[in-house]
Order: structure tokens, then C-alpha cells, then sequence
């Protein structure tokens, strides 16, 4: 027996979305491959420059970063010698370096969207009602449903994977810049306003700063993200480690994919402890 639900028409959404994305497509295809073909261009150049450094210079400027990171641990730089020595001695270096390259691009390109987005969001009472629902769509969509548009404008390779990981690691730093901008005393805002600074000066010299830790929280969870995208993004041509694991798992080797997982976390590591030691303060 059929239900009153069975005789509605259905909504043809997939049909509306299909139409949306070949519009977007075919109005903005000039566009697109402008940012495909520049974007190609810079991250090969960017590759080729990683790939130009000795791998000994870069393992040494690395521990050195993360020695005075630490503030002058051993524990850190230590494990970045370690672990990027086995990376290298796997033979992944440049795999490693091409997914340094991916991480890089996705980290500096959310951050630069989401600190201004969250900025915008803590100012006006309008924007975080638009964006927040945004987001939490972002945040709560599979992953691999973004490799569709991805491929849609950008084709496959590294533009359309860095694209790919920007949708889905922004979110943190846009809601993270928000709480910390909102979470500043009102009486210090207050105690600007009195001494008449104008909204750029409030927001550089008592805003920012007092936000900065909170800020930092949301920074390191979109490296992280972007970080996580790597193996997801290889399916549509990003090269890196992440196609490694995903031709073991292809092949059912385990001992190649276990590598290559080790490699991701080495790097993971690395790049998680770096971002939080910039908030760190001096004691």
C-alpha cells in the first residue's frame, strides 16, 4: 500500500544542480582556466624549487626551524631529523616534497579566505548568519563529494586538489578568527572606542592580538585538514604521498601503503607541533 509521500512529484534537485554546475562551467570556463593554468605554473615552479634543495639542507633547516620552535628542545628536532631521515632513505622524498607543496598552497590560500571571512563574521550580525550555515554544510559534506566540482572547473592535478582541500580545511580558521574576536572583553573594546581609535587601529592593536591563541587553534586544525585531504585528492591526479597510498590499497600491498602512512604522519607531526609552538609564549 502506497503512502501519501508516494504520490508527490519529486523534486528534481540533481537536475538543478546539474544545470547550476554546467552554468557555472560554461560562463566562467575563461576564468577557470586562467586560475588552472597559473596555478599549474606556480605550483610546478614551487615543486621544482623544493626539489632544487638538497635534501640534507632541507632536513637541517627543518630541525633547526624546530629547534628554535621549541624553544630550544631537543625533543622536536630530534624527531624532525629522525623522521625525515627515514622518509628520505624510503625513497619518498619526492613525493614528500609534493605533498608539502600541496599542504602549503591549501593552508596559505584558507588562510588567507578565512581570517577575513571570520573578521567579517565577528563584525556583522548579518554575515555570520549567511556564513555559519555555509560552513556547517562544508564541514559536514563528504570530502570526496568536492573532487565533482574540482574536476567540473579545474580538470585533474594539483589546481583542482589545493581547491579541493581549501573547501574542506577553511572552515576552522573562518569560525576560530570569529570566537576570538568575539571572546575579547568588551571593556578593552570599550576602552579603545574611548581613547578614539578609529575600527582598523581597534581591530590591529586590541582585537587581533588578544584573539591571536584562538586564531592559532583554528590555523593548525586547517593545516591539519589539508594535511588529511592528501590521500583524496590523489584520486583526481594530485601527486604526493597520498598516491601512494592510494595505488597500495589499489594493489593490496601493505607494506607500501604502511610506508607511505608513516611518512604522512611523520610529516603530520612535524607540521602540527611547528604551528602550535607559534602561539607559544615565552615563559
Amino acid at each position: 500500500m502506497s503512502s501519501i509521500l508516494d504520490t508527490l512529484p519529486k523534486i528534481p534537485l540533481a537536475e538543478w544542480v546539474d544545470d547550476a554546475m554546467k552554468w557555472l562551467t560554461t560562463t566562467f570556463r575563461t576564468g577557470f582556466d586562467f586560475i588552472k593554468i597559473n596555478g599549474k605554473w606556480l605550483m610546478e615552479s614551487t615543486s621544482d624549487l623544493l626539489m632544487a634543495i638538497p635534501p640534507v639542507v632541507f632536513i637541517l633547516l627543518m630541525v633547526l626551524l624546530a629547534f628554535f620552535a621549541s624553544r630550544k628542545k631537543l625533543g622536536l628536532p630530534t624527531f624532525t631529523l629522525v623522521g625525515l631521515l627515514l622518509v628520505y632513505n624510503q625513497g619518498l622524498w619526492p613525493q614528500l616534497m609534493d605533498t608539502f607543496n600541496l599542504i602549503l598552497y591549501a593552508s596559505i590560500l584558507s588562510i588567507i579566505i578565512g581570517i577575513p571571512t571570520g573578521i567579517l563574521m565577528a563584525k556583522s550580525e548579518t554575515a555570520e548568519k549567511i556564513i555559519k550555515p555555509t560552513l556547517d554544510f562544508m564541514q559536514t559534506m563528504p570530502a570526496f563529494v568536492y573532487l565533482i566540482p574540482a574536476v567540473a572547473f579545474f580538470g585533474i592535478g594539483l589546481v583542482p586538489g589545493v581547491f579541493a582541500s581549501i573547501i574542506f580545511a577553511l572552515p576552522p580558521t573562518v569560525r576560530m578568527t570569529n570566537l576570538g574576536i568575539r571572546q575579547v572583553p568588551h571593556e578593552l573594546v570599550e576602552a579603545a572606542d574611548s581613547y578614539g581609535s578609529t575600527g582598523t587601529q581597534k581591530l590591529f592593536k586590541v582585537e587581533l592580538p588578544l584573539a591571536k591563541s584562538t586564531i592559532m587553534a583554528g590555523i593548525n586544525q586547517t593545516v591539519m585538514l589539508a594535511l588529511s585531504m592528501v590521500v583524496t585528492a590523489s584520486m583526481i591526479g594530485a601527486d604526493g604521498l597520498g598516491r601512494n597510498v592510494l595505488s597500495a590499497l589499489q594493489r593490496a600491498q601493505a607494506g607500501t601503503g604502511f610506508v607511505a602512512g608513516i611518512s604522512l604522519v611523520i610529516l603530520a607531526i612535524i607540521l602540527d607541533r611547528l604551528t602550535q609552538s607559534l602561539d607559544r609564549k615565552k615563559q
